[in-house]
């Protein structure tokens, strides 16, 4: 079983403590960390070599991830290693620097990043991923040595080994054991005859023996899957190897920039081991906040109808539940602006609604609703989309009973508000839906959503019907299709919460048999196992699974009964919520709990470090944005949030503060948008808008500034990747490619992979591919930072097409042609 929350976070001071260690005598070397001469001056190349640890450290740990079974996984971490280091632009970023420095080790390690992902980790193949890792690391070794003293480079060497036993110790906390047991042996066998390996022998012997006895011992409990032992070893190797490389550096400092990247790498582990657990608490909490999105929408209704009490009362209730709810301190955290607001606005709209005040009412609903949509972003994360899609159906559900009460132009005004909120991406719903699904994005929204606008204007009950069936069916697709099972069940948790309300909110009307027929209608929804919800449930917690059928049960009772459905609606809502978290919960595993321990155990040993005193006098503000930054990726990894967000914040704090130590804070290489720093605005580390070498580029006649108003598709081009990569269109239909981030990309069709009496095509507008990629030899047919390609295909068939500069790492499209 997976080793206790206690027992992990017994890994104190792994990382950065200063202490001696058991069986090691006078541990370091002198205080001030010199060899008793001058301190070596340090310019900007040491915190990019550092950050070059990060990314070696971090295609180890894609590798890692497909030994545990989760090639996936690691496939998004080697695409992510290449997108931060293709938005590293400047002369000091690690991008730059590379190609500087060594051109063909720049094009090699592209190449082999490409490998990593495409022949090796996506297609299972882990051998092939193993290859082209250790070619793509050993280019940045060899790079890294050029630019810094073997003293540093040592230094370098023996944090990247505390990085590997890490990263096999938490595989161990996982219970994946063969994993950890091939990573620790892989370690110990580049570590053996390594100059770090000697440095160290000569540093301080009794280090050395620590760090080696320690790692065997790891390599011992990952075989015999012993999670305390592997913990304890882990313990004494990854001190004795941070400790080793203070001593064997000739000054704290170089050592010092080393161990703030480790920080890095080690938050980037966190974010993958999260991810490894299934979703955040963050999505059972954004749906508790989306139920509360539908109630206050009930409240306007039921004020609307002259319930006035009744409307107050819910509003009451809302307020009272959130004070005690989960999601209450969540928020707090997440969005301090967006919980104030939520607060503040439902005072508002209580006191509006006991005034009869119907423009307040109006503004104060509005209020509330925008600062539960920045809330439910933050803490959703890329899940927003999944709650986003269960509010509609719940409000277009509310929008059909209002037709049902002879209110049609009320219900086509509702059906069009969602249209609005959808064309203007409310928490990214539209481009989720799009980039998922071609087919479910014209089906839900040309379609159906369109479709029943009309259908309501129009008085057409069969119309009516047939849209709204689809908009269920097309959205509930979508979720199903975009998210995992606790995900989804979170969101649909929401959306039947939201319905056993509108029960109650009909019986209030004098609707009672109307009532009983949705009370019905929820039971039997779930019944249906919608997205898995009913499944998951009942795997998860029997005792939440039984009070939540006995409670909508009690429901169908008052409503048959011609009873007030609100008490019991208000109970069943209780056990909706629960049951989101227990989906959640169960879903996670012990990864998110490793995850957890990871961040927090970085966080009290950096307050204990060598490094911390260091940076802290090197320059305050870089040491107030680390910490900041580091703790509020503690909080979305503990109370659910943006862990991805989060990460890659830490990570550009983290790389902030590699340069400050080195005093060459003007020299960090991306515009960070870090609180309180002074290195730049918009913009961030995950790969950003190109850099300076742009200029070097120009598209060609069909490159356009921004992107075209008529254009009936737009393709994001990311750092490494077309989204959508696969596209369906019609023939006539025109599609831009839009620049979003990264370095200059193309948009070439392949000459073989289009139909035979399609006319070529390609930015730079060239006769054919050789054309094409000659021209881009020459700087032509770049699509770059505000620019798009455009083109409209008359021809049927399926279009192949590639990015020049990024083919090697996967970055390929299909356009359909129907």
């Amino acid at each position: 079983m997976a080793p206790s929350r206690r027992a992990v976070l017994t890994k104190g001071a792994a990382l950065f403590a200063t202490a001696g260690l058991a069986g090691c005598a006078e541990i370091g070397g002198t205080t001030d960390g010199t060899d008793g001469g001058s301190a070596p001056e340090h310019d900007a190349s040491f915190a990019v070599a550092a950050e070059w640890n990060v990314m070696r450290a971090r295609i180890r740990d894609a590798v890692t991830l497909g030994r545990a079974g989760a090639a996936g996984k690691g496939a998004d971490v080697a695409q992510n290693v290449f997108a931060r280091f293709e938005g590293a632009t400047g002369e000091y970023g690690a991008h730059e620097m590379l190609e500087e420095t060594d051109e063909t080790a720049y094009e090699e390690f592209e190449a082999a990043l490409g490998t990593l992902r495409t022949a090796g980790l996506d297609a299972g193949d882990v051998g092939r991923a193993h290859e082209a890792a250790d070619t793509a690391t050993s280019h940045l070794e060899t790079v890294q040595q050029s630019l810094v003293d073997d003293a540093a480079a040592n230094a370098f060497a023996l944090q990247r080994l505390a990085l590997s036993i890490d990263d096999a110790s938490y595989l161990v906390d996982i219970e994946a054991f063969e994993a950890a047991r091939t990573v620790a042996e892989n370690a110990r066998e580049r570590f053996e005859g390594s100059s770090a390996q000697s440095a160290l022998e000569d540093a301080d012997g009794a280090i050395l023996d620590t760090v080696e006895s320690g790692l065997d011992g790891v390599v011992t409990a990952a075989s015999s899957g012993n999670a305390e032992q592997s913990t304890t070893n882990a313990d004494l190797a990854i001190q004795a190897a941070i400790e080793g490389s203070y001593a064997v550096a000739e000054s704290d400092v170089a050592a010092g920039v080393g161990e703030i990247a480790v920080a890095q790498a080690r938050g980037w582990d966190g974010a993958t081991l999260a991810a490894m657990g299934g979703p955040s608490t963050g999505i059972a909490h954004a749906a508790t906040l989306t139920g509360s999105r539908a109630r206050i929408t009930d409240a306007t209704w039921l004020g609307a109808r002259g319930e006035t009490d009744r409307a107050a009362t819910v509003v009451e209730d809302v307020f009272a539940h959130f004070e005690g709810a989960r999601a209450h301190d969540a928020l707090e955290s997440a969005d301090g602006e967006a919980y104030e607001g939520f607060e503040s606005g439902l005072e508002e709209l209580q006191s509006a609604i006991e005034e009869g005040n119907a423009g307040a009412i109006e503004d104060a609903a509005a209020t509330v609703d925008s600062n539960l949509v920045a809330g439910i972003g933050a803490l959703a994360g890329s899940n927003a989309p999944l709650v986003e899609a269960a509010f509609f159906r719940a409000r277009l559900a509310d929008a059909r009973e209002r037709y049902r009460l002879g209110e049609p132009a009320e219900a086509a005004s509702i059906a069009q508000g969602l249209f609005e909120r959808f064309e203007g991406n409310e928490l990214d719903f539209h481009e989720t839906v799009e980039s998922v699904s071609e087919d479910l994005y014209h089906r839900f929204e040309e379609e159906h959503l369109a479709g029943v606008i009309e259908a309501f204007e129009a008085e057409d009950d069969e119309a009516v019907r047939t849209h709204y069936e689809g908009v269920q069916a097309t959205l509930l697709a979508f979720a199903t299709t975009a998210g995992g099972t606790a995900a989804v069940s979170a969101a649909e948790s929401a959306f039947v919460s939201a319905r056993a309300f509108d029960a109650a909110v009909l019986a209030t009307l004098g609707e009672a048999d109307r009532a009983a027929t949705i009370a019905q209608g929820v039971f039997e929804h779930f019944e249906g196992n919608p997205g898995g919800y009913h499944e998951a449930l009942e795997h998860a917690d029997a005792e939440t699974y039984e009070a939540f059928e006995e409670s909508i049960g009690a429901v169908i009772e008052a409503a048959d009964g011609g009873e007030d459905v609100y008490a019991p609606a208000k109970n069943f809502n209780a056990e909706v919520i629960a049951s989101a978290y227990a989906v959640v919960e169960s879903a996670g595993g012990p990864q998110r709990e490793v995850a957890v321990a990871v961040a927090e155990d970085a966080f009290g040993s950096f307050e204990e470090a060598r490094v911390h005193e260091l940076l802290e006098e090197s320059d305050h503000n870089a040491y107030e944005t680390f910490e900041g930054h580091l703790e509020a990726f503690i909080t979305a990894l503990d109370e659910g949030g943006d862990v991805q967000g989060t990460a890659a914040s830490f990570a550009d704090a983290a790389l902030y503060a590699q340069f400050a130590l080195v005093d060459a804070v003007e020299d960090v290489p991306l515009n960070l948008d870090l609180a309180g720093s002074s290195v730049g605005s918009a913009g961030g580390g995950g790969g950003g808008e190109s850099g300076g070498s742009e200029t070097q580029y120009q598209g060609g006649p069909n490159v356009a500034e921004g992107v075209p108003g008529d254009v009936d598709h737009v393709v994001d081009m990311t750092a490494a990747a077309f989204e959508p990569a696969e596209l369906t269109v019609e023939t006539g239909d025109t599609v831009a490619w839009e620049f979003v981030g990264g370095e200059p990309h193309t948009v070439t069709a392949l000459d073989e992979g289009i139909p035979e009496n399609a006319e070529y095509w390609a930015s730079g507008a060239f006769e054919n591919e050789a054309a094409a990629r000659e021209g881009w030899e020459n700087g032509v047919g770049a699509v770059q930072s505000g620019e798009s390609y455009v083109h409209t295909f008359e021809t049927t068939g399926e279009h192949e097409y590639v990015c020049i500069p990024h083919e090697l790492v996967g970055m390929t499209g299909i356009v359909v042609v129907e």
